[in-house]
């Protein structure tokens, strides 16, 4: 019987809602569970009107707020909205770390950085970020182990850009042109991660890399959501720089945010996305999620 609260932290929302996931997952298996919120808001109310969940707010970039969570655990979620003080905040959990009695800190970071080394300059800030921290956590001795999803379902090229045209047109307007990508769900990474949280045996330095069931390009992606909506879908290859302009332009991103997920589009026309591996059915014991369940979870493109 888990007698020590995991800690969660994004629990109030973030990264494809990740954070949440892990929470209620663990909530279901009866495992206490500490909450780290940034904003003592209505989601924070929501939790703590759940039994066995114990909210602290605070910020992860400020030492005294991570130790005071991470008191009388041994095990912690970290993870983080794309932020440009997502180095600082790792760098604060791992420091952390060595005043606990943490044996195990689940991180979540992102695939793209299997393809990197100290000297890459083609990625996102945020993908540079990734990896120092990745590094950081190594190095501190923390009982880490990575998750690395490749793109999320819920990303916004696919939540909000894909389902703009589709609702418009019925195309997916993306600059991929012939590249296969293998998004994952995040309902999948965050039973993965809530499995790692829940196994006793769990061994530090590992990484997983989470992907969908297999890569493929945009004309079939558009294919699989005509067949789940009944009605016809098609993929148009837009100019990069176009599609800039017309189509991410459109969301009013916080420019690291921009900065990006234009980053992503553009290296998925790259095909540095062409990534799949069997991580997700190894570790849950079923195939990953398909776009199928991504059009269930977004009534809008049912309507």
């Amino acid at each position: 019987m888990q007698v020590h609260p995991v800690l969660v932290t994004g629990a109030g929302g973030g990264v494809g809602g990740v954070g949440r996931m892990v929470l209620d997952r663990l909530h279901a298996e009866g495992v206490p569970v500490r909450a780290l919120v940034h904003h003592d808001d209505e989601r924070a109310s929501a939790l703590r009107a759940m039994t066995g969940v114990d909210v602290v707010v605070g910020d992860l970039t400020r030492g005294a707020e991570v130790v005071k969570a991470l008191a009388g655990c041994r095990r912690a979620y970290f993870g983080m909205s794309v932020s440009p003080a997502y180095l600082e905040a790792a760098t604060t959990v791992a420091a952390a770390t060595r005043e606990s009695d943490l044996d195990l800190l689940v991180s979540i970071s992102q695939m793209t950085v299997s393809q990197m080394d100290l000297t890459s300059d083609t990625e996102s800030r945020q993908q540079r970020l990734h990896w120092l921290a990745e590094h950081v956590l190594d190095w501190s001795g923390a009982p880490v182990v990575h998750v690395r999803p490749t793109v999320f379902m819920e990303n916004p090229l696919f939540s909000r850009v894909a389902v703009a045209s589709i609702l418009r047109d019925g195309t997916i307007r993306l600059p991929f042109g012939s590249a296969r990508t293998s998004p994952v769900a995040a309902a999948d990474v965050a039973e993965v991660i809530a499995h790692l949280l829940l196994d006793p045996a769990m061994p530090t330095g590992r990484v997983y890399e989470l992907t969908g069931a297999r890569s493929r390009d945009m004309t079939t992606i558009a294919a699989e959501f005509s067949s789940a909506l009944g009605r016809p879908v098609t993929y148009v290859d837009v100019p990069y720089e176009e599609w800039l302009e017309h189509d991410l332009g459109r969301l009013d991103l916080p420019p690291h945010v921009f900065e990006h997920i234009a980053t992503m589009a553009r290296l998925h026309g790259e095909n540095r996305y062409d990534r799949a591996t069997n991580d997700v059915a190894e570790l849950l014991g079923r195939p990953p999620l398909g776009f199928d369940s991504f059009i269930r979870n977004t009534p809008v493109l049912r309507s």
